[in-house]
């Protein structure tokens, strides 16, 4: 985490501040709220890079399937002599 810091005033159910409190303590709120926020940015762009990923194999593969499809009869051209 970077040292630079911003002061924040945020809203939260009550039962999620008493757990805050209970989990990380009064004076420790800060930097449980930080982490808890990085890790869940992590998890976002990890699931984005996933589906990206997933989106670009599938138009690849349907690429491949297209090319193999359009030169199939070039391919098996000789074949018939084996």
């Amino acid at each position: 985490m970077t040292t630079d810091v911003i002061r924040l005033n945020i809203t939260l159910p009550k039962d999620v501040a008493d757990s805050l409190n209970l989990m990380a303590g009064p004076r420790k709120r800060s930097r449980f709220i930080a982490e808890a926020i990085t890790v869940r940015i992590e998890n976002i762009r990890k699931e984005k890079l996933e589906r990206d990923l997933a989106e670009g194999y599938s138009f690849a593969r349907e690429e491949s399937v297209s090319l193999s499809r359009e030169f199939e009869t070039v391919d098996l051209e000789g074949w018939d002599a084996f």
